[in-house]
C-alpha cells in the first residue's frame, strides 16, 4: 500500500515538474515587428516575468549577457515573417537555458489567448505607434492588456473578446468607424479628442486616478518622451509617459504640466533635450535625461556606456521650408510662400520680424494655417510702408499634424525681395455636390475674372468619423479666363458622416502666378448628392455640347468625303472608273 501511495506520488511529482517546466522565468521577443515587441514586453508585465525584446540580430549575443542565469526558463516569442535570428532557441540552449519557442504572424492577438484572468482590454489602431506607448502604463497599472484593431481585424478582435469575460473596454485614439461599431456591445469608454496631446492628457488623468486610488496619492515623478520608442522603463507602468514634443512644447502641453502636480520629470533619450531643457526652466520641474546604459561587453578597464535598448516605431516626418518672402508695394503687403516638403499635410503657425535700417515690424499668425502634402501656400499680411531697400525676415514657424499639435519648428532668416503685383484674379464657386460612389466632393469654380487663374481648395471643419478634419486637391487647377472648372477632393463620407456635416466650409486660395495664390475666397453653405459619376457624366456632357455645335459641320464633310469616294461601274467589262467619268478608262464605251 505505501509503495503503491510513493508511486502515484511520484508520478504526480514528476507531472508538477513537467508542467512548472513550460511556465517561463523569463520572456524574448525576437521580432522587427514593433507590435510583437510591444505585445511581448505587455505579457510579461501583466504576467509578472522580466521581458526583453532584441533590436539587432548583433543584438541577440549581447543580450545573453545580461540574462540573470539563476533564472533559466526562457519563453522565445519568435515573428514567422520578421525574426532578427533564426535558431536563437539553439543559441540560448548553448548558453545553458531551457528554452521554448512560440512562432506567431500575429503575436497580439496569441498572446492575449495565453492571458488568464484579464478582464479589462484597450483597443487602439495599429496606424498610430505614439498611442501605444501613451496607453502603456496605464495598461500595466490598471492590469489590462492592449489589442491593435482596424476594420481588417476587427471580426478576429469581436471573436476573442466575445470568448472572455470584459469587464472595461477602452478605446483610445482614432480608430475605425468599423471597430466602433462592432464593439459597441461591450459599451467601451473612450478617449478620442482629435488632438495626440490631449488624448495623452486624457490618459495621464486616469492613471493618477487610479493611482490615487491605489495608492493614496498621484504620481508626482513622469517619464517624458514623444511615443516614438519602446524602451523598458517606458513599459514599466512605475510612471505615466506625457508627450512634450519633438522641437516645440505645444501650448497646451505647457498648461497641462504647470497645473498637474508634476515635480519630476526622466526624459527617455536625448534627442528632445531642447523641449525638456524648456519645460524644466519655464515650469519649474526637475528634469533627469536616461540616456545610456553599461556595457554588456565591457572591452577595456574603464566601464564603457552603450545606448539604451531602444525600438523605434514608425513615423510621420513632417516637412516645411520657407519657399520666398516678398514685400508688394502697391498694395503694402508681404508675401511668405511655404513649402511643404512631404506628403502628408501639416499646420502651421508663423511669426515674422521684419527688419529693415533702425526699424522692425512683427506680424503673424493669430490661428494655425492649413498646408496640404507636398504644397506651396502664400500667406498674406497687411503691414505699414516699407520704403528701405534691404529688408529682412527672421522666420518662426511652429507646425505639426493637427492645429494643436504644433511641436516642430522652423527658423530662417531670409532676406525679402521687393515686388510689384496687382493680381486682377477673380473666382466664383457656383456649386458643391458630393459623389456618394466616388467619395469625393465636386467644387464647380468659375473664372470670373479677366486673366487665366490658379486655384487651390482647402475642406476645413469636416465631422469625419467623429473627428474635425481637413481636406484639399493635393494640386493647384488651372483655369483659363471665362472658364468652369470641376475640382474634384477625396473625402470618403459614410451615411453618418453625410448627416454630421450638412454644410460644407470652404476656403479658396487663387491668384495669377502658381506659387503665389494671394487671395482667398470663403464659402460656406449646403451642398447636393449625386451618386453616378459626376465626372464621367460631365464628360460625357462635354462631348454631346461639342456634338451640337460641331455635329453639322462635320456632317457635311462626311457627305462630301462620301461623294468624293464614290465610283462607276461599266456594265460592259465591269472597270470601277470615278463617279464623274463618261466615258470607261478601260474599253472607252461611254458610261
Amino acid at each position: 500500500m505505501n509503495k503503491k501511495l510513493l508511486f502515484y506520488l511520484f508520478i504526480l511529482i514528476a507531472v508538477l515538474q513537467l508542467a512548472y517546466a513550460f511556465e517561463p522565468q523569463q520572456i524574448i521577443s525576437n521580432s522587427a515587428d514593433w507590435q510583437d515587441v510591444y505585445s511581448t514586453l505587455l505579457y510579461g508585465k501583466l504576467q509578472g516575468k522580466p521581458s526583453y525584446f532584441l533590436v539587432s540580430s548583433r543584438h541577440s549575443t549581447l543580450l545573453i549577457s545580461q540574462l540573470p542565469k539563476t533564472e533559466k526558463r526562457i519563453w522565445v516569442i519568435n515573428s514567422k515573417k520578421n525574426p532578427y535570428i533564426i535558431g536563437y532557441k539553439g543559441i540560448l540552449e548553448s548558453q545553458g537555458f531551457e528554452v521554448e519557442e512560440f512562432s506567431y504572424d500575429n503575436s497580439n492577438l496569441e498572446l492575449a489567448k495565453k492571458l488568464e484572468g484579464i478582464t479589462k482590454f484597450i483597443i487602439i489602431d495599429d496606424s498610430y505607434g505614439y498611442n501605444a506607448i501613451s496607453v502603456a502604463p496605464y495598461a500595466v497599472l490598471n492590469n489590462a492588456y492592449v489589442l491593435f484593431a482596424n476594420r481588417r481585424n476587427i471580426n478576429l478582435i469581436y471573436s476573442f473578446l466575445e470568448s472572455v469575460k470584459v469587464d472595461e473596454l477602452l478605446v483610445y485614439g482614432q480608430v475605425d468607424r468599423e471597430v466602433k461599431t462592432r464593439l459597441e456591445e461591450f459599451n467601451p469608454e473612450f478617449i478620442s479628442l482629435g488632438d495626440r496631446f490631449l488624448n495623452n492628457q486624457a490618459l495621464v488623468d486616469k492613471y493618477q486616478e487610479l493611482h490615487k486610488k491605489i495608492n493614496g496619492e498621484i504620481k508626482t515623478q513622469v517619464i517624458l518622451t514623444n511615443g516614438e520608442f519602446i524602451e523598458q522603463e517606458i513599459m514599466s507602468g512605475v510612471e505615466p509617459v506625457v508627450f512634450i514634443g519633438r522641437d516645440n512644447v505645444p501650448d497646451q502641453v505647457r498648461e497641462y504640466v504647470r497645473n498637474s502636480g508634476i515635480e519630476i520629470g526622466i526624459l527617455i533619450g536625448n534627442e528632445l533635450i531642447g523641449t525638456a531643457t524648456f519645460i524644466r526652466r519655464q515650469l519649474g520641474i526637475s528634469v533627469f535625461v536616461k540616456f545610456a546604459q553599461s556595457a554588456r561587453s565591457p572591452t577595456g578597464p574603464i566601464s564603457a556606456v552603450e545606448d539604451l535598448d531602444r525600438f523605434y516605431l514608425p513615423r510621420y516626418i513632417l516637412g516645411l521650408d520657407v519657399y520666398e518672402v516678398s514685400y508688394n508695394k502697391p498694395g503694402e503687403q508681404l508675401f511668405v510662400t511655404y513649402q511643404n516638403l512631404v506628403a502628408l499635410s501639416s499646420f502651421l503657425k508663423g511669426t515674422i520680424t521684419l527688419r529693415y535700417g533702425a526699424e522692425t515690424q512683427t506680424i503673424g499668425d493669430v490661428d494655425p494655417i492649413f498646408i496640404d502634402k507636398n504644397e506651396y501656400k502664400t500667406i498674406v499680411y497687411d503691414v505699414d510702408p516699407v520704403t528701405a531697400n534691404e529688408i529682412t525676415a527672421e522666420i518662426f514657424t511652429i507646425f505639426g499634424e493637427s492645429p494643436k499639435s504644433l511641436e516642430y519648428t522652423l527658423r530662417k532668416t531670409v532676406d525679402v525681395g521687393t515686388v510689384s503685383i496687382l493680381d486682377n484674379s477673380e473666382i466664383d464657386i457656383l456649386r458643391v455636390m458630393y459623389d456618394k460612389r466616388k467619395g469625393q466632393f465636386l467644387i464647380e469654380i468659375k473664372n470670373t475674372g479677366e486673366v487665366d487663374v490658379f486655384v487651390d481648395l482647402e475642406l476645413y471643419d469636416l465631422l469625419i468619423n467623429d473627428q474635425l478634419e481637413t481636406y484639399g486637391p493635393g494640386e493647384v487647377t488651372f483655369i483659363r479666363k471665362g472658364e468652369k472648372k470641376i475640382i474634384a477632393v477625396d473625402v470618403p463620407m459614410t451615411d453618418e458622416d453625410i448627416e454630421n456635416n450638412p454644410v460644407v466650409k470652404i476656403h479658396a486660395y487663387y491668384g495669377e502666378r502658381k506659387r503665389s495664390l494671394v487671395k482667398v475666397y470663403s464659402w460656406e453653405g449646403p451642398y447636393s448628392l449625386t451618386g453616378f459619376g459626376y465626372m464621367a457624366g460631365q464628360v460625357i456632357k462635354d462631348i454631346g455640347e461639342g456634338a451640337i455645335t460641331y455635329g453639322p459641320i462635320l456632317i457635311i464633310i462626311l457627305l462630301l468625303l462620301l461623294i468624293l469616294g464614290m465610283k462607276k461601274k461599266c456594265p460592259d467589262c465591269g472597270e470601277i472608273n470615278p463617279l464623274r467619268a463618261k466615258k470607261c478608262r478601260k474599253c472607252g464605251k461611254k458610261i
